[in-house]
């Protein structure tokens, strides 16, 4: 089931880049980003309440409250610079150095998660950053 929601992340997060190029068209790219969050927030807590998950808010331990706030902020910062980078720049180059995140997670994910390095990661990793290199020299 999860490589199902894999590949439907995969296709969403391609159509938020077409629309998001078209959409911040004459618009500034930090209110444009403002707009898509309040969105998404209310989509997400729309989600909570359709699947009874506000129950859980009280169970959060301290920990996870920490890097659940970290974790938004690297989020806004994220998407506050990727829309600007889409207004100034093509969709066509910005999209793929945006995604040279899944290089940056694999490592990140060996550095401090401990996680298991192998060789077919490895190759993956270089293959992914000479993707994008190719695509955007």
């Amino acid at each position: 089931m999860w490589l199902l929601f894999a590949v439907l992340s995969s296709v969403f997060a391609a159509l938020t880049s077409i629309l998001a190029k078209v959409g911040i068209e004459n618009v500034d790219s930090t209110l444009a980003t403002a707009i898509r969050t309040l969105v998404v927030l209310v989509m997400a807590w729309g989600m909570v309440f359709l699947t009874n998950g506000q129950g859980g808010l009280g169970t959060i331990s301290t920990k996870s409250w920490v890097f659940l706030i970290l974790s938004g902020l690297a989020t806004g910062a994220s998407w506050l610079c990727y829309y600007r980078a889409l207004q100034l720049g093509e969709a066509s180059k910005v999209v793929p150095i945006d995604k040279m995140s899944v290089v940056l997670t694999l490592i990140m994910a060996f550095v401090f998660l401990h996680e298991k390095v192998t060789v077919k990661s490895a190759l993956g990793c270089l293959l992914i950053g000479a993707g994008t290199l190719l695509m955007v020299l």
